[in-house]
């Protein structure tokens, strides 16, 4: 799938691949949509998930995985241009605790990430996580102000999914901070620019990088990215509608096809058969919408469970809804239903990520283009 906006910014390639780093990683998905952004090659990972590690391995090979961050001494790590990170959303979900960025929580994982760029330098930095990241305190503030303190320029945006056309709202917060001091990958990284050099308190320090964001926080859609993968939390109600067509919604669109209730409330019309005799009733729009921005059928969104003749949600369907390649985590040896389904929920929509950093890249070079040709 292609965006037209997309396009890499004049200082970024210069012909010679960047390369990338990644924290967090997941199956990689943060990753894929900075590749369709910028030329990047993959030199390290990062996560200590054994499902994660499978689909990383397999996907990207002879790249290696750091593991666990906080055991990881990054002044040994090499060099990167670009450094990726989704950390964790459960304390800044709405369905989570509440408990935002601090000491000894999950999504305080991000002070360890922070730590990392402190290191590392890198020239570009790409973080992901729930839109609810906003709103939470301590949350964004803490990211803006460590980000400030690292001397980094950022700009952030909240997106949804269906905003690139995909049948699921999914609205994600998504940063892109440069470094104008970065040097180029290659060097060995400073360890004396560690964490405990920098103020215990950055938010009493002096304000945040210059930030902007086009969409609102989502509190009913973020909350469900926490404690189960994303899509199967969405069973049973349908999502956003996007338009006049409503989002697509595994569980419904499942039951419709077993005959359970009527897609559109209306027994005497007959439902909108696609892809392949799957009946997706009134979500048949946002489905073939899908199909046809990224190139490939909807496959059924269930699958049978050898039990009474039940049904469970299928994961090379969750797969499809995020727009991943046919098979990227699925075909991926050894990997249980519940690995793929908690991979493939806690995931990034590449398409998505790479409009919004589209975006974020011409808002950064915006904003160094001087004024021309403007009355004072």
């Amino acid at each position: 799938m292609t965006h037209p906006a997309r396009s890499v910014p004049a200082t970024a390639g210069c012909g010679t691949r960047l390369p990338l780093g990644s924290l967090c990683s997941g199956y990689g998905g943060l990753d894929l949509a900075v590749a369709e952004v910028l030329d990047v090659a993959p030199v390290w990972v990062a996560d200590p998930a054994p499902g994660a590690a499978a689909v990383l391995a397999h996907r990207f090979p002879g790249v290696p995985n750091l593991g666990d961050l906080a055991a990881v001494d990054f002044g040994q790590v090499p060099r990167v241009d670009v450094l990726c990170a989704g950390f964790p959303c459960q304390d800044l979900s709405y369905a989570g605790r509440g408990a935002g960025i601090r000491e000894g929580t999950r999504s305080g994982l991000w002070h360890v990430i922070a730590d990392a760029v402190g290191v590392l330098r890198p020239r570009y930095l790409v973080l992901e996580n729930v839109a609810a990241i906003v709103a939470r305190r301590p949350g964004l503030d803490v990211v803006l102000s460590d980000l400030a303190t690292l001397g980094l320029t950022a700009e952030w945006t909240c997106l949804r999914a269906s905003d690139v056309g995909a049948p699921h709202a999914r609205n994600r917060w998504i940063l892109l901070a440069t470094d104008p001091a970065a040097s180029p990958a290659g060097a060995v990284a400073d360890p004396a620019r560690r964490r405990h050099q920098r103020p215990r308190n950055p938010r009493e320090e002096r304000p945040g990088p210059g930030n902007r964001c086009d969409a609102a926080a989502d509190p009913p859609r973020d909350g469900r990215h926490q404690g189960r993968p994303e899509p199967a939390g969405q069973q049973g109600r349908p999502d956003a509608p996007i338009g006049r067509d409503a989002a697509a919604d595994a569980d419904r669109a499942g039951g419709e096809a077993r005959g359970r209730r009527p897609g559109t409330g209306d027994a005497g019309r007959r439902e909108p058969v696609v892809s392949g005799g799957t009946h997706w009733g009134c979500y048949a729009p946002a489905i073939a919408r899908w199909e046809y921005l990224i190139g490939r059928t909807a496959p059924h969104p269930t699958e049978p469970t050898g039990r009474h003749g039940a049904d469970r949600l299928s994961p090379g369907f969750v797969e499809w809804l995020m727009g991943l390649p046919d098979g990227w985590v699925t075909d991926v040896p050894g990997l249980s239903r519940n690995q793929q389904l908690t991979l493939l929920g806690n995931g990034v929509v590449p398409a998505q990520g790479a409009a919004a950093l589209a975006d974020l890249f011409a808002r950064l070079t915006a904003d160094r283009t001087p004024n021309e040709g403007k009355a004072a």
